[in-house]
């Protein structure tokens, strides 16, 4: 018994000090904010008792009763029926040449799932919240896997890019396996405070950072750019919740005008948001990955029309859905739900093909390409 006592406790001591080195050293979990940046976080009017906050009040999953807890960890370990799609969702595959030259007046999207869009605006190329990995975690044999192994192009034949535009720092947002392929035909990443660290930990040339607080703004070769507000929360590990900001961006054009809301739940800024900046040729909005238990930082799809109502919005596409299951919900049940809202609401809504490349200057992709999908 002592032997076994002794041999426990050593696996278990041996386990422990293996977790910590491994969330102290893996390079996917990045780094903390330090110097110029890690000043500025600590002088933002956002951030307080060492943390970022939200604008308004917002609980989070693990703030909730120890029950409802156990009740939703249940129900992800048991599984939901419909949340992965029984077969490969449909997808129009780019090649190389589809990008040959410099981009075309006006606003082309290309959506490569969840929160991944491709945005040519007036001629330079933006690639918003990136991800293009297998899995949204840390580690390749844990977490959501992407429903479509195979992307509509292969990273290595993307076009150069102008810039690299990120939301927040949650894995299904920024990758590294995807940024190491990124980092050398990125012209420009623009990020918001404290993420910069996480990027020059994976080998960017801090030089090509661009860090924003909510309510900043850059000019980028004629792209104007505005970090905006999201409510929402940040981290990559055990011990950095809030330690980086998250937020929403504005990208406008000359007559053309974008915006990227990242991950949000519902709130006020919408409506800030609009008045300050809008109105929004796109809206580029989050719809999946939601529940009750954390409605505060997921919008539900009929939260997602409203919020495109209060942006000003002229045609709004739904992200956040379509790649992997991160909720309880079935995988097609965000855009069921949001399709019916927008109908109630007379808005115009955009539905494209993961791969899908289309312009907002000619029809819209509007065909309901889930029906008959398991």
């Amino acid at each position: 018994m002592k032997k076994f006592m002794y041999f426990l406790l050593s696996f278990l001591a041996t386990a422990t000090i293996g977790g910590l080195l491994f969330l102290a050293l893996a390079p996917q979990f990045g780094a903390a904010a330090q110097g110029q940046s890690l000043d500025r976080i600590q002088k933002s009017k956002h951030y307080r008792d060492g943390k970022f906050q939200n604008i308004s009040p917002t609980p989070m999953m693990d703030e909730a009763p120890f029950l409802d807890k156990v009740k939703i960890f249940a129900k992800f370990i048991g599984g939901t029926e419909g949340a992965t799609p029984a077969q490969l969702l449909p997808m129009a595959p780019l090649k190389k040449e589809d990008f040959a030259g410099t981009p075309a007046k006006g606003i082309t999207v290309t959506w490569f799932g969840h929160s991944a869009v491709l945005l040519e605006v007036n001629g330079k190329r933006i690639f918003a919240d990136p991800m293009l990995g297998q899995r949204a975690s840390p580690v390749s044999f844990i977490g959501s896997k992407r429903f479509n192994e195979k992307l509509p192009l292969a990273i290595e034949d993307l076009p150069p890019l102008d810039i690299v535009l990120l939301s927040h720092d949650h894995y299904d947002h920024l990758d590294r396996g995807t940024i190491l392929k990124l980092k050398e035909k990125t012209a420009r990443f623009v990020v918001p405070l404290g993420v910069a660290a996480h990027l020059q930990r994976w080998g960017v040339d801090a030089g090509k950072i661009t860090e924003l607080d909510w309510w900043e703004t850059t000019e980028i070769e004629g792209l104007f750019l505005a970090s905006t507000p999201a409510r929402h929360f940040s981290g990559r590990g055990l011990t950095d919740r809030d330690e980086t900001l998250w937020c929403s961006w504005v990208v406008k054009s000359g007559e053309s005008s974008v915006y990227f809301g990242g991950d949000s739940g519902y709130d006020m800024h919408f409506k800030e948001i609009g008045k300050k900046y809008g109105p929004f040729d796109l809206t580029l909005l989050e719809c999946g990955q939601y529940n009750e238990a954390w409605r505060y930082i997921h919008m539900m799809p009929e939260q997602t029309a409203q919020a495109h109502l209060d942006l000003k919005g002229k045609v709004l596409m739904s992200t956040h859905w379509g790649a992997f299951s991160l909720a309880l919900h079935h995988w097609k049940d965000p855009i069921e739900r949001l399709s019916k809202a927008a109908r109630q609401h007379n808005i115009q809504l955009a539905t494209p093909l993961i791969g899908q490349r289309w312009s907002l200057q000619e029809n819209l992709p509007q065909t309901p390409w889930w029906k008959g999908l398991e």
